[in-house]
């Protein structure tokens, strides 16, 4: 039996960048010889087994057959005879499909360690078009090395595009489509894996209601970068800059979706985009195992976000409207994912990166006046049935004082 240590472990030491985890391959052995040494077996589709002390994970070298469309279509020979390179031969990418063995020797059959020095990722063979979530896998690689120079091969985009184009990426289960999406969000440079989609045209199939966005014009008095899909992949930017919550990258990537929809006649101008976006994004979450959070802080940016940029002009009873619809006195945490997330947007526009965004700190400040009021004080003064409508008036009396004592 031998072991070796595969996948990002290996590319990742050659990039000189800390790795997470580790993954071992095991070449010469059989299910029952791991359990006899303490394995647990944990794998479903292929035999996956926990090491009895480190609980990493160690997998029986394997070679795959593709049998049927889609990401289940595969046989799997996982027997003794199944050497290294076989096993590296079935991986995606070249600069996943490397190992080193007991002794550190580098095993880089398909010239990983080369396409790493040029920062290329390079298909490693064309059963690379036997699993639709290579796809999305290549999409989020590029956004992770973006940083680091990283470009997707010809070749291999050429392949992806002829996934898409064959329907391949049809078959690919919602499950799966939102785990690394959610991946590409919570790492860096996620408006990469978006641009990579929509490249290879599979952006059009999963996310249509972002692809749509692509192409229509805005009013560039406000938008400068003009094209609404550019200003979407900007605001990603910022986001990011702004915020590790997923909710709030995830709020940002779909706050204009209604803009897609806008009747040509009405271009370069969106009005009721914000209703329209919030029946795209519910949709759009009914497809998708999105998270309930990430739904509920994108259908508020979605809805209020324009509020929230007019901040200045509001008068109090619309600031407490607002402060109340998006639930800000009982969920003080998400207003601020809210605020960050509109933020986000009025800067992720050409030119005006690094602009200050006063409206925020509006917000934040008319939220704590009213957010001041003694509600047990208020309850003390006032009949049970009479509280709630107390409060609401003790709180635009706060919120009044606060913009007048605060000034044009």
């Amino acid at each position: 039996m031998q072991v070796y240590l595969v996948g990002g472990a290996v590319r990742d030491a050659l990039l000189g960048i800390p790795h997470r985890e580790r993954d071992w391959c095991v070449v010469g052995a059989s299910p029952g010889e791991l359990e006899a040494q303490g394995y647990r077996r944990v794998g479903k589709d292929f035999p996956v087994f926990l090491h009895p002390e480190t609980k990493e994970e160690y997998a029986l070298a394997r070679t795959e057959r593709k049998t049927a469309p889609g990401y289940h279509g595969f046989d799997f020979d996982c027997s003794p005879d199944v050497t290294i390179e076989d096993d590296l031969r079935r991986r995606d990418l070249t600069i996943n499909a490397m190992a080193r063995d007991s002794d550190g020797r580098l095993i880089d059959p398909w010239g990983g360690r080369a396409d790493i020095e040029n920062r290329v990722l390079r298909h490693v063979s064309d059963a690379f078009v036997e699993d639709p979530v290579r796809i999305l896998r290549v999409a989020r690689f590029a956004a992770r090395f973006a940083a680091l120079g990283f470009t997707i091969a010809d070749e291999t985009l050429a392949l992806m595009r002829h996934m898409v184009d064959e329907g391949e990426i049809d078959a690919l289960v919602p499950d799966r489509v939102w785990k690394e999406t959610e991946l590409a969000l919570a790492g860096a440079h996620a408006r990469v894996f978006f641009e990579v989609l929509r490249e290879c045209g599979a952006l059009r199939v999963l996310y249509p209601e972002v692809h749509r966005l692509f192409g229509v014009p805005q009013p560039q008095q406000w938008h400068p970068e003009i094209d609404t899909g550019v200003h979407v992949m900007m605001v990603l930017d910022q986001a990011e800059k702004l915020s590790d919550d997923l909710e709030v990258r995830f709020a940002a990537l779909v706050h204009d979706l209604g803009k897609g929809t806008t009747p040509g006649r009405q271009l370069p101008r969106h009005s009721g985009h914000e209703k329209r976006g919030c029946k795209l994004i519910r949709a759009l979450c009914e497809r998708l195992p999105v998270p309930k959070a990430c739904r509920d802080l994108g259908l508020l940016v979605a809805e209020f976000h324009t509020h929230v940029h007019r901040a200045l002009e509001l008068r109090p009873k619309t600031v407490l409207k607002v402060l109340e619809r998006t639930d800000a006195f009982r969920r003080p945490e998400r207003f601020e994912q809210f605020l960050l997330t509109c933020e986000a947007d009025a800067r992720g526009r050409a030119g005006l990166e690094k602009r200050r965004y006063e409206q925020a700190g509006f917000f934040r400040g008319a939220f704590e006046a009213a957010g001041s009021i003694d509600a047990a004080a208020v309850a003390a003064r006032n009949d049970d049935r009479e509280i709630p409508a107390a409060m609401r008036r003790e709180r635009l009396r706060a919120i009044t004082e606060f913009m007048a004592t605060r000034g044009p």
